[in-house]
């Protein structure tokens, strides 16, 4: 099975710019789940509000640190989990562009 989480957006402090640290700034994170279905289903609705409630109590320096956070803790809170691919943009960062830094995770043995 795969979970597509899309364009889930909100506002937390994540940089290292001195701004960055004082007012939360619109964040979108992308998540692709994939996991074996057999008794068990993952809530989607669970991901997202892991996700959302850990970047915005962390209060991440850097997207990097963020990615790693978020594997670790979707893993221990979902073990069924093989795959999971995590992008974080900050689309006001930069007037020219969207900036995003995502990573995939391999979590079959």
């Amino acid at each position: 099975m795969n979970i597509h989480i899309e364009d889930l957006k909100f506002q937390a402090i994540l940089g290292i710019l001195d701004f960055e640290r004082v007012t939360p700034q619109d964040i979108i994170v992308n998540v692709e789940i994939t996991y074996v279905y057999k008794d068990a289903f993952i809530n989607y609705a669970d991901v997202a509000s892991l996700i959302q409630s850990t970047m915005v109590e962390s209060k991440f320096l850097l997207i990097e640190d963020s990615l790693e956070t978020l594997s670790q803790k979707l893993k221990s809170s979902f073990p069924t989990i093989n795959t999971l691919n995590i992008k974080i943009t900050k689309p006001s960062i930069l007037e020219e562009c969207r900036v995003s830094v995502s990573n995939q995770y391999n979590f079959i043995s």
